[in-house]
């Protein structure tokens, strides 16, 4: 398949736009993987090999690729509704998907809305929050609580949450205004300080904020940074003492990623808006969900005017809708998070000895997730997490990094034969590059 590989690589460095990509470096410097096929935890290239996907391309593919049970689904509503709008008419796939997702939810989670990737169900949380407030007699809560080092997505509003700098930076004119505060997950952090930290913050200005929102155990983007359950449950006493809402972004964590359903069982904490999108769908289709209480709910009722105007040509689409449904009805057929457990051990265990190399600083892991870090510095943008990709590549696994950070989030339903080859490429792979010595770039 040369000559078809050849083409489409062409054609994709003359046109493509990539996300999250130097393209200079890569237009000159990068001979990208051509996925032709996907399947279970594997991704097929067109020069014949297959590739261990690490991170189920970008934390969507919780049942791997291609679940056939997730295809059946696509194929079966496809034939019957591939796309109907969701304003003032209903179908049953979005209809039985909220009771479904209502069902698993934390408790007090009564409504859905949906939306289309994880990005904009934390928009539409902030939306939510802001316009609560003031239609409810408190019209100054307009600002936004967050942790450093959280992601939340890419619209300006999930932006100005976000806190990683480098996200936020070009656009700072522009955000909503964010207190960003220390996070427990920071290794440079303790844990009282994080929560004294957003105590102050809520103590001098809860009067002006609209909710805090939080990566719940998992900050995923920072560096899988993992911190103590007792500090979502300060979250949820803080915000209840000054009358704040909670947003949990389990977009990452939730669908047992970290072990449970959701990241906030850890705590036995339930947020007031909770935003589910990656696995929520199987990584089939862009499909999202805000859930919120019935205070939220109450509070957009009355009149016309305080309705909720929000939604995209695509909310509650019907393809997306069967599919996400169908993955509840899998989760629960397969035992897929009991099935997960000993996975997750041996993550754990992988992880551990890890630990024990030379120039690895310091190794985590919780549910599906390991991580490490390597000598370095410049964050995001090191280079040692790249030189293990290029080893693991050589070696058959797609491990993308996040800068000095080397993590693994498979599918929780991946091949135990398939975990050990990805365990083994991954310690491999460490190796061969701290033993070549690792520089971070400035």
């Amino acid at each position: 398949m040369t000559a078809f590989r050849d083409r489409i690589v062409a054609l994709d460095k003359r046109r493509v736009w990539h996300p999250y990509t130097s393209m200079d470096e890569y237009a000159a410097n990068v001979d990208p993987i051509v996925v032709v096929r996907a399947e279970g935890a594997r991704l097929f290239d067109a020069d014949g090999r297959s590739y261990l996907d690490a991170n189920s391309s970008w934390w969507v593919a919780s049942l791997g690729h291609n679940h056939p049970r997730l295809v059946a689904a696509l194929e079966r509503q496809a034939r019957e509704n591939c796309h109907s709008a969701l304003a003032g008419m209903t179908h049953a796939p979005a209809a039985e998907l909220a009771e479904a997702l209502c069902t698993v939810a934390p408790r007090h989670l009564e409504r859905v809305f949906f939306s289309d990737d994880g990005s904009t169900a934390v928009e539409v949380a902030l939306k939510l929050a802001v316009q609560y407030w003031a239609q409810n007699g408190r019209p100054q809560r307009t600002r936004f609580v967050a942790l450093d080092g959280d992601f939340h997505g890419e619209t300006i509003g999930a932006t100005a949450v976000g806190g990683v700098e480098l996200f936020r930076r070009p656009f700072a004119g522009v955000l909503a205004e964010c207190f960003h505060v220390p996070s427990p997950g920071d290794p440079a952090v303790a844990l009282e300080g994080a929560i004294d930290a957003l105590a102050d913050v809520l103590r001098q200005a809860s009067d002006t904020i609209a909710c805090v929102v939080v990566e719940p155990i998992v900050q995923g983007a920072a560096g899988m940074w993992v911190h103590d359950p007792a500090y979502l449950r300060a979250v949820r006493e803080l915000c209840d003492r000054y009358d704040v809402l909670l947003v949990a972004d389990e977009v990452f964590t939730g669908y047992g990623r970290s072990g449970p359903m959701w990241a906030c069982q850890h705590a036995d904490v339930a947020p007031d808006l909770l935003c589910t999108a990656k696995g929520f769908s199987g990584g089939m289709l862009p499909m999202a969900a805000t859930l919120a209480t019935e205070r939220v709910f109450a509070g957009f009722l009355g009149s016309r005017e305080r309705a909720f105007y929000y939604g995209h040509s695509f909310c509650g689409n019907p393809l997306g809708a069967a599919v996400a449904l169908e993955v509840l009805r899998v989760y629960e057929d397969e035992r897929v998070l009991e099935r997960a457990q000993p996975k997750a051990a041996r993550i754990a265990d992988a992880f551990a000895k890890l630990g024990a190399l030379p120039g690895v600083l310091r190794t985590r892991a919780l549910g599906m997730i390991g991580a490490l870090d390597l000598p370095g510095e410049g964050g995001y943008l090191a280079d040692a997490g790249w030189r293990v990709y290029e080893e693991a590549r050589r070696r058959g696994a797609v491990l993308r990094p996040l800068g000095h950070v080397i993590y693994v989030a498979p599918p929780l339903n991946i091949d135990d034969a398939d975990l050990d080859a990805l365990l083994t490429i991954v310690s491999e792979s460490v190796a061969a590059v701290l033993g070549a010595g690792v520089r971070g770039t400035a």
